[in-house]
């Protein structure tokens, strides 16, 4: 296995990641420990969660994901697991969390009060990548910055990073920590897959010229790029249960991840997959974790038994006939996720 540095940090990782947000509603915490022995066992060293965690958020489930993952933890070598995790990111956006009576802000009080608490519900003293779950439009970075400098000063924190951040907002705080001699931003989480390449548009480039790494999360657009939404009568799967909820940012989020333009797009993807003998899944994680500036690709599971075809991407590179046909269908179905 060939381990990848995240940014300039110090920090190796594996090229798959463990995603964690399942643990606790979709899956039990002895679910949850197939889950994180097999991708152990597998040489997976790098595994991703958050305070708001599991998901979708609640506030009687918020933090759920961070104790079940601190109890496995126990069961292996600290220092052998590079342990990421995130504070919930502005109430004044997209979303309000369901911690700190929807609150939030990326402000001093903020992330200190969330790396205390996620340190306890861990059962660590320090959190290797500590990320922004998203931006703060209204606090100045400059602020947030500071708080987090001080996290890793302190040896709470060893690396920060950002998550679902912008070009311009990226750049913004690399060079206010540049200017400020700050703890800077050495990873950014955001959406990328077969079915959403916008971070090809504009961050990829910041990406390589500043040399922060990309950790994809939902290389399977949600599932979507297994094809399961692709039969008929699918009951199972978020995005079914998200269709016909009454929460209204979950049918929005469901009907950006599945529909007509995605589904097409997913059965030309099937083929392609056919055609080569792979697993669609194999081949979506796959395609994610191959650019120089991902450092490692963020996968999900339900079940153990799910990990073996996003497991069987570890290692592999797909060729550049495969390459070339996934994007003539990004190009004959451009952005199907909007």
């Amino acid at each position: 296995m060939t381990y990848r540095y995240i940014g300039k940090s110090g920090l190796r990782v594996s090229p798959i990641c463990m995603g964690t947000m399942t643990f606790g509603t979709q899956c039990d915490e002895r679910e949850a420990f197939k889950i994180m022995d097999k991708a152990y066992d597998a040489g997976v060293n790098f595994y991703d969660t958050a305070e708001l965690y599991p998901v979708p958020p609640s506030a009687d489930k918020a933090g759920i994901t961070e104790e079940i993952v601190g109890r496995w933890l126990k069961t292996k070598p600290r220092e052998s697991i590079i342990l990421a995790t995130k504070v919930a990111g502005a109430a004044n956006g997209w979303f309000v969390p369901p911690i700190r009576h929807g609150l939030t802000a990326i402000d001093s009080f903020h992330i200190e009060r969330a790396i205390e608490g996620s340190l306890k519900k861990l059962g660590t003293d320090y959190i290797d990548l500590y990320q922004m779950h998203w931006p703060d439009s209204v606090v100045p970075i400059e602020e947030s910055l500071k708080a987090f400098d001080r996290l890793v000063q302190s040896g709470k924190v060893r690396y920060v990073g950002t998550s679902n951040d912008t070009a311009y907002g990226t750049t913004k705080a690399l060079m206010t920590s540049e200017f400020n001699n700050n703890c800077r931003f050495e990873s950014i989480q955001n959406n990328f897959s077969l079915l959403n390449r916008r971070f090809l548009d504009e961050l990829a480039n910041m990406a390589k010229k500043e040399k922060i790494s990309l950790l994809p999360y939902s290389p399977l657009a949600g599932g979507v790029l297994s094809g399961k939404y692709n039969q008929a009568n699918i009951s199972s799967g978020r995005f079914s249960d998200y269709i016909n909820s009454s929460n209204k940012r979950l049918r929005v989020m469901a009907d950006r991840f599945m529909n007509e333009r995605t589904l097409s797009s997913t059965q030309k993807y099937l083929t392609i997959a056919q055609e080569h003998d792979l697993n669609p899944v194999t081949m979506a994680i796959a395609w994610s974790k191959q650019f120089d500036f991902v450092a490692s690709t963020i996968i999900g599971a339900t079940t153990h038994e799910q990990l073996d075809a996003s497991l069987a991407a570890m290692d592999l590179e797909l060729s550049a006939d495969i390459l070339q046909a996934c994007d003539r269908v990004h190009n004959e179905i451009l952005y199907p996720m909007g």
